[in-house]
Order: C-alpha cells, then sequence, then structure tokens
C-alpha cells in the first residue's frame, strides 16, 4: 500500500508539472490550479487506488503475496536442513548419478568410493568382481535427463537426512562375454530407465557432499 502511495504522489506531481507548464504561460487565458483542486484530484486517485487494492484482496489476496498452501511432509524435513538449496541439491545428484553408472560399468570402484555408502559400493564390488571372473563386461553410454525429481526426505534419529530421488533417463547398456558379443542389451537401442536413489548426509555435517546409499528401480 504504501508503494502505491508514493506512486499516486508522483503521478499527482507530474500533473501539476504539466498543468504548471501550461498554465504558466498563459495567465490571461487561466488561473493556476487551486489548492481545493489538486486535494480534490488527489483524493479521487486516492479512492480509486483504495477500490483497486480491495478487488485484489477479494479476487484472491493482495499482489505479490504468497499463496497460503500447507507445506508437504516432504518439503517440512528439507527446511530442516541446513542451508540446503533444491536446485543445487538437484544438479548435484544429477552429476553424480552419471559419474555413478559410468564407474560401475567401467569397474572403476575407486571413484565409486568416494560418492557411494561402504554397504552399497560393497555390493557395487562383488558385481564388478564376478564380472571380470566371467570375463564379462559392461558399456553404458548415458544419454541424458528426462526428469530428475525428490520424492522423499526425512531425518533419523542419528540426524541422518535421507533424500530420495526419482531419476528418468535415457540410456544403452549392454553386456559383452569374452569374445565381445553381446549377451544382454543393445548398444544401438536407448532405454528410458526409472530409479530412484537415496542420498544420505549428516544434517551436522560441515561438508556439503551427499553420498549415495540406496538404489532401486
Amino acid at each position: 500500500m504504501a508503494l502505491d502511495i508514493l506512486i499516486l504522489l508522483l503521478v499527482v506531481a507530474v500533473v501539476f508539472q504539466k498543468l504548471w507548464s501550461v498554465l504558466g504561460t498563459k495567465p490571461t487565458e487561466t488561473r493556476p490550479i487551486s489548492k481545493e483542486s489538486a486535494e480534490k484530484i488527489f483524493d479521487i486517485l486516492m479512492k480509486e487506488n483504495l477500490r483497486h487494492s480491495q478487488k485484489n484482496t477479494v479476487d484472491g489476496g493482495e499482489l505479490n503475496a504468497e499463496p497460503n498452501t500447507e507445506l508437504s511432509e516432504t518439503e517440512k524435513v528439507l527446511r530442516q536442513i541446513p542451508r540446503f538449496n533444491q536446485e543445487s541439491f538437484i544438479n548435484g545428484a544429477k552429476r553424480a548419478f552419471e559419474i555413478i553408472i559410468t564407474s560401475f560399468a567401467n569397474g572403476d570402484t575407486t571413484t565409486l568410493k568416494t560418492l557411494v555408502g561402504k554397504n552399497l559400493v560393497k555390493k557395487f564390488d562383488e558385481i564388478i568382481k564376478q564380472r571380470k571372473a566371467d570375463g564379462i563386461t559392461a558399456e553404458t553410454d548415458f544419454v541424458g535427463f528426462n526428469s530428475a525429481e525428490i520424492v522423499n526426505a526425512k531425518i533419523d534419529e542419528k540426524s541422518n537426512a535421507q533424500i530420495a530421488v526419482r531419476f528418468v533417463s535415457e540410456q544403452a547398456n549392454v553386456l559383452k562375454d569374452a569374445k565381445g558379443n553381446v549377451i544382454e542389451g543393445d548398444e544401438n537401442f536407448i532405454q528410458s530407465i526409472t530409479d530412484v536413489w537415496t542420498f544420505e548426509k549428516s544434517i551436522n555435517a560441515t561438508s556439503p557432499n551427499w553420498i549415495l546409499v540406496s538404489t532401486k528401480k
């Protein structure tokens, strides 16, 4: 409301200036606008502004007011995480997703250990070792994301925040035997794959890094 009044005052000032520039050059034809007339003009503008403001309130709240919507349980949890920024988190999660699936396909456990929790990296390592023993190689061609969104969040009794993200990505995955023959997948076929990955971090940690602790389709 204060801003609206200020704008109206500026409008009135400009109107007076225009009138004065015209009327002041022709003193014999007309007189400068009187104080009473100025007050009437200002009063009309104020009433019009009040009517407009009341209409906006009735039609759905004051202008620029945030909608009074109730937060979801997930949003409530996210607000409890210090310095959490949803956009930055999603961008980081997408980057981690791409690195992890590529490292897993390449058997790069060194990289996996920096991004994946101990229990999960142990499972990844077992699969990688079994593939090597069987002479199987994996190839992953990551095309891109169709979507990535937070679907759940919680904080456990140890103050660890866990955020589940649903990724829908396009990939071409194949497994080849020791002779290079494709035994699973098709390198020319791009699949749309849905994964739900859970990332974890202590809310008391000073590091901004999250680690992957769970994966499921």
